[in-house]
């Protein structure tokens, strides 16, 4: 896999409609504004390391189940 060209993809979208959770929900849990998540819901935004670590332990999920190199 070529990593420079890899596209970082998530499953923050199907994690929040388990939960019922609107995007506006998820951005305040985590300190971030709700065009932050749907950003990074549409992979126009790869979060920090932080962030991403934030969003997956909200979830209750390692990193790698939330995120993935594609």
């Amino acid at each position: 896999m070529n990593l420079k060209n890899a596209r970082l993809s998530n499953r923050l979208r199907v994690l929040r409609a388990e939960r019922d959770l609107t995007q506006e929900d998820l951005a305040r849990a985590v300190g971030v504004t709700r065009q932050t998540i749907i950003a990074i819901e549409k992979g126009d935004y790869d979060p920090s390391m932080r962030l991403g670590m934030q969003l997956a332990r909200y979830f209750g999920k390692s990193a790698d189940e939330v995120f993935a190199l594609e």
